[in-house]
């Protein structure tokens, strides 16, 4: 199997959008672990902690968010035995890495970058100019991340498309430069569920902000919560239970949504509540979604009473990480002309 490697930063709690577009797809990416050749080595998964401070941030809820967010991914599927799951400033070689491919990867290609691009235009240029160099700076680290484990396979939502690209053009002039260094990865994207949209804003991204706390549903919300949530999504005008996006945003994300969750595609759910009210639609998503979620709550609750286990987890993960990073920064630094440093 290719080797696949993906992040995630520990802001926010976790959501629905997070957990069907990455979450579930790196569960689903893990070889089984009756084939001990190629077990956890080959599915790998950061909680990239330097990620989270680009911007200003709280030190000692970085700390609490990055436990919180690693529970979550074990309680959601990540197992020890098939794949490594590990803190991103755990392993030292992803920083050294970073400043190496600064010196390779363009200013030009991080000012085209979505994200510093969006936050230039909302803000004036004296306050981008007290942005972190950090915040400039993050997709060349982000590189790093993927190109530290000679990945082959990025598992993102479409929203990241743009961040894959920017490794795959540092590898391949990295190579050219250098001679051939690392391996050139892919991005790979779910069928569905990859970009669950806000509840009550469906022309936009479901996200971890809290502009939008009713139009987010959470992975811990209680059943309740949720309920509320997708009873009071926003809809569309007319009763038709039908996907078109453009037409029907509302109920094209509900539609989407419960098809996620069941497993049903979109022509399915569609015959399904075929002239059903949106009451009774709206119903049937909430339950579904609570039933998807709850074992994966009953999980973060089992592994939360046991912060200790947890750690030891991320403690063998970063190890195991480790061990495959330092050859490839290693192979890097030679080829780039770097003096390797010699025993005393």
């Amino acid at each position: 199997m290719a080797r696949v490697f993906s992040g995630i930063k520990p802001t926010g709690d976790m959501h629905l959008g997070n957990y069907l577009g990455a979450v579930r797809r790196w569960v689903d990416s893990q070889p089984a672990p009756a084939t001990p050749e190629a077990r956890q080595h080959e599915a790998i998964f950061c909680v990239v902690d330097l990620h989270a401070i680009t911007m200003p941030w709280d030190p000692a809820e970085l700390t609490e968010s990055t436990l919180r967010l690693a529970t979550m991914l074990m309680a959601a599927g990540l197992e020890e035995d098939r794949s490594l799951l590990f803190v991103q400033s755990h392993v030292r070689a992803h920083a050294e890495l970073t400043w190496l491919l600064n010196c390779v990867a363009s200013f030009g290609e991080l000012r085209r970058m979505t994200q510093f691009k969006d936050k230039s235009a909302k803000q004036g240029d004296g306050e981008v100019e007290s942005l972190t160099v950090g915040f400039f700076d993050y997709p060349v680290l982000m590189v790093s991340d993927i190109l530290l484990y000679d990945t082959a396979e990025v598992p993102v939502g479409d929203d990241q498309r743009q961040h894959v690209e920017l490794a795959r053009d540092v590898a391949i002039r990295f190579n050219s430069r250098f001679g051939d260094t690392f391996v050139v990865p892919k991005a790979v994207f779910p069928p569905i569920g990859a970009r669950v949209m806000d509840l009550q804003r469906p022309d936009a991204k479901m996200s971890k902000s809290e502009d939008s706390p009713q139009g987010t549903i959470l992975v811990l919300d209680d059943p309740k919560a949720i309920e509320r949530k997708i009873k009071s999504a926003v809809t569309d005008s007319g009763s038709e239970i039908r996907h078109d996006r453009d037409e029907k945003p509302g109920v094209s994300n509900l539609i989407e949504i419960y098809g996620a969750v069941t497993g049903a595609s979109i022509a399915d759910v569609e015959k399904e509540f075929d002239g059903k009210q949106y009451g009774v639609f709206k119903v049937a998503v909430a339950d579904a979604v609570v039933e998807f979620l709850r074992p994966v709550q009953a999980r973060y609750a089992q592994l939360a009473a046991d912060p200790g286990e947890v750690e030891r987890r991320l403690a063998v993960g970063a190890d195991a990480a480790t061990a495959l990073a330092d050859p490839v920064l290693a192979r890097a630094t030679r080829a780039a002309g770097l003096l390797p440093r010699r025993s005393a």
